[in-house]
């Protein structure tokens, strides 16, 4: 090891020798993603031993930035565990004699900003459900309040997860972002792992609805009869608030309204 190769060089290095054989598939995956899509572009080519506190900042301020390669803005989690990333791979530069400092040293990250919980009301989730089934997406929403699943979990939802007769629903799988790419894996705790019991209603619900779904996924995107993806799930969710004038909320504030 030089102490002059690139970062890149470095961070490769590092990430196979010292941090992945530690860590899980999933979360593999996901550092192996910010590392190809954020942190290599933008300090890859610097060398080691050139880094700065100042490289630090200005990189931490592009993730920040609504424009950086056209991705849209990076949630504050995400950019926190870019930083952290190049902080233990740095501080193992340093540990191994190739750099005098840590150059992440000195540098603070602004607090992570928390979206108050929102919940909906009775007459709400009435007229969020009409809304949903005019826009032919009355199951999925309905199955979200009677449930509280997570965003990736129902989206990785497949009819081999529901029994039918019992109206058991397994939840053993969710799907995760990395980037731009979508992944299936498995739940981030083994309490997430867990079997529901559907009411009668919603389970003559869902298997009126699987008459009409030509797909092993549960709720299949309409476009490409594949898996629909997390933030598209998000975002009509989104259009089915704005088309019913109720007030904006996350779609987590679902779960929590199911809570």
């Amino acid at each position: 090891m030089r102490a002059d190769m690139s970062f890149e060089e470095w961070l490769d290095h590092w990430y196979e020798t010292y941090s992945k054989p530690s860590i899980r598939p999933r979360t593999q995956r996901t550092y192996a993603g910010y590392i190809r899509l954020y942190i290599k572009p933008k300090l890859g080519g610097i060398p080691l031993n050139k880094l700065t506190t100042n490289d630090i900042q200005q990189f931490c301020a592009w993730m920040k930035s609504d424009d950086h390669m056209g991705k849209g803005r990076i949630a504050d989690s995400q950019i926190r565990n870019c930083y952290s990333l190049c902080h233990r791979a740095l501080e193992k530069a340093r540990t191994e004699h190739l750099i005098p400092r840590d150059p992440t040293e000195g540098h603070k990250l602004s607090p992570v900003r928390y979206e108050e919980m929102k919940i909906l009301s009775r007459e709400a989730m009435q007229k969020l459900l009409i809304q949903a089934k005019e826009e032919n997406y009355y199951e999925l929403f309905l199955l979200e309040l009677a449930t509280g699943l997570r965003l990736g979990e129902i989206a990785a939802l497949q009819w081999d997860d529901l029994n039918p007769t019992t109206g058991e629903l397994r939840i053993n799988k969710q799907a995760g972002t990395v980037g731009p790419e979508v992944v299936i894996c498995e739940p981030k705790t083994k309490a997430a792992v867990r079997t529901l019991i559907l009411p009668p209603t919603v389970l003559k619900v869902m298997r009126e609805y699987k008459a009409k779904v030509d797909s092993r996924w549960m709720f299949p995107s309409p476009k490409t009869g594949e898996m629909y993806h997390p933030d598209s799930i998000a975002k009509l969710h989104e259009k089915i608030l704005k088309d019913t004038g109720l007030e904006h909320i996350r779609f987590h504030d679902l779960r929590h309204t199911f809570a």
